[in-house]
């Protein structure tokens, strides 16, 4: 589903009806800062899974050398 020129400018229309002209502002503001937000939950929510799996490796890596210095012993 494509949007074209004509329905983006019907749309804005309908936008400018609903809400004047005077709130147009604070409202791409809010949809900026909740876009922005979003993406910073998305980036933390990276960095959460990217640490678990680095320290899930590193308990892995510290199992097999134990256990391979055990054999060795």
């Amino acid at each position: 589903m494509k949007l074209g020129t004509n329905e983006l400018i019907i749309i804005l229309i309908v936008v400018i009806v609903i809400f004047g002209p005077t709130q147009i502002p604070k409202l791409t503001k809010m949809f900026g800062k909740s876009v922005k937000s979003l993406k910073e939950g998305m980036e933390s929510e990276d960095d959460e899974d990217n640490a678990k799996s680095k320290k899930s490796g590193k308990d892995k890596s510290e199992k097999n050398t134990k256990a391979s210095d055990e054999e060795e012993a």
